[in-house]
């Protein structure tokens, strides 16, 4: 009958799922008056959003910093990785497609 109350989390909401370090980004951003997003990301380069499905979406998704994510480029990076997903996909269904075709099966030696 001891019922010792659970410590309860700290932060609650967004909160909870933001790394020190975008917290550290948002901090300073307020602090120098910029906006909440990191607006230099676009001039590095194609964009997430707009990176064409394929090997090197894969690598930068891979090499990605969860952590280092505000939640705007999270819900970019997430999207980036569904259309990675979708693209994946369609290669397995031509190749499945492929390989139940009517063709005759080919086989080394027969002539």
């Amino acid at each position: 009958m001891n019922d010792v109350p659970k410590p309860q989390d700290r932060l609650c909401g967004p909160m909870k799922a933001m790394s020190p370090g975008v917290v550290d980004f948002l901090f300073r951003q307020l602090v120098t008056g910029e906006p909440p997003e990191d607006t230099q990301w676009r001039s590095e380069g194609t964009v997430l959003a707009e990176q064409m499905p394929g090997a090197e979406l894969a690598r930068r998704l891979a090499d990605t910093d969860l952590d280092s994510l505000t939640p705007i480029e999270l819900f970019e990076y997430v999207r980036a990785s569904q259309r990675l997903v979708a693209w994946a996909e369609q290669l397995k269904e031509r190749a499945v497609a492929q390989y139940c075709s009517e063709q005759p099966a080919r086989t080394s030696g027969s002539a």
